[in-house]
């Protein structure tokens, strides 16, 4: 069946029709990952958005459910230069077709992905059409495109109660040192980093702004106990459970749209418990303590970005997904002064808290998907709840 992606500046893609039987508008996107497609569609910061692959063939290791980042798929739609129908992986459970079709995602292949992404880095991120029907009234389509927001999309994607999650309590709880998973024929635990239990002990708040399920991970794979928040929680609420650390979860949407959430970071920000933000949860930090963001061009989102640690000068390769960034210029150094920077463009991507126990990060420690450079960056959060627990 065919199908059609039509951008609001009128540009108009013929491709074949996959996944979910309908018609959606939403922010169209691009994703640089060269693997790892069922991560992005199982992360909730794509909700509001249809994602376009830009490596040429997605879907040949198929799609292997113990890897879903979260509950559901979150994009409106997924884009394809090709879709591999046959996958070949003994951990597969499905293939992406069916898996857009489980979860009612509808998608495009056959069209040339290189010159979307082209378009939507020279005149940026720009909203757009996935239908079967051919376009005819052009100007009034347009104007449905151009009407189109992302709006307030984390209160979609929390939890709705708060959850607890065990910390291990033994490094074999783990699974193997990544890379050395074999098949033998059993099902084996997932490949695994840690090689030290340093959070052994320790109880993590963790506010889900739309968190993927690595960040919890991380974080009992060191042996945290971790508790789970809705969005809204207050931080009363938080402090009365008596933790040593918070951690702020990466979400979608626009950061200036959650008001309240952000004056709730603020009693946070007031408090004296460590705090270790990603992705939205850095942007927050950021609005709350008098910042401000804004929307990039076309952003970054992909497993392949540089980004520096001033203390070091060390590079590391980053995952990210964002579309909104802080405003470096805009910083109170009597507050906080960055910490990262995109080795690209020069964009903000972490800042240190003056006189706080608090560091922020726009890019994903906890990768899935993308490299595990900067994992070590948990380790730094345990030994400040350490620092703090002995001050």
């Amino acid at each position: 069946m065919k199908a059609f992606l039509i951008l609001e500046d009128g540009t108009v893609f013929e491709g074949t029709h996959i996944g979910a039987d309908k018609e959606i508008i939403s922010e169209i996107v691009f994703n640089t990952s060269m693997a790892g497609y069922l991560e992005v569609l199982t992360d909730p910061s794509y909700a509001g958005q249809a994602v376009c692959m830009t490596y040429p063939l997605i879907g040949n290791y198929g799609i292997c459910k113990e890897d879903m980042e979260s509950r559901k798929l979150w994009p409106d739609g997924f884009i394809v230069r090709e879709l591999s129908r046959i996958p070949s992986n003994f951990r597969s459970n499905a293939t992406i077709q069916e898996f857009l079709e489980e979860y009612g995602i509808p998608g495009i292949a056959g069209i040339d992905t290189r010159a979307l992404t082209k378009i939507l880095r020279e005149k940026g991120t720009m909203n757009g059409m996935i239908t079967t029907k051919e376009p005819t009234d052009m100007e009034e389509l347009k104007v449905r495109l151009k009407a189109y927001t992302v709006g307030d999309v984390v209160e979609i994607v929390t939890c709705e109660h708060k959850y607890s999650l065990k910390g291990v309590t033994d490094l074999s709880e783990n699974g193997p040192i990544s890379g050395s998973a074999k098949y033998t024929g059993e099902k084996e635990k997932r490949p695994s980093l840690v090689r030290k239990l340093n959070g052994k002990g320790k109880k993590v708040a963790l506010l889900d702004l739309g968190a993927k399920e690595n960040i919890a991970r991380n974080l009992i794979q060191r042996g945290c106990d971790v508790t789970v928040y809705p969005a809204d929680t207050t931080a009363d609420e938080i402090f009365a459970d008596h933790p040593d650390g918070i951690m702020l979860s990466n979400g979608p949407g626009d950061p200036k749209s959650c008001t309240q959430i952000i004056k709730n970071i603020k009693d946070l920000y007031d408090g004296d418990i460590p705090i270790f933000a990603i992705c939205l949860g850095h942007q927050l930090m950021a609005l709350a303590t008098g910042a401000d963001t804004y929307k990039m061009k076309y952003g970054h989102r992909g497993g392949n970005h540089p980004v520096k640690d001033l203390s070091t000068g060390r590079v590391y390769i980053s995952s990210q997904n964002h579309g909104y960034v802080v405003d470096m210029d805009k910083l109170d150094p009597g507050i906080a002064t960055p910490a990262f920077v995109n080795v690209n463009d020069g964009t903000c991507e972490g800042l240190s808290y003056t006189g706080k126990n608090i560091f922020t990060v726009q890019f994903h420690p906890e990768a899935c998907p993308g490299p595990q450079d900067s994992g070590y960056l948990f380790d730094r959060f345990i030994e400040m709840m350490e620092v703090e627990k002995h001050a």
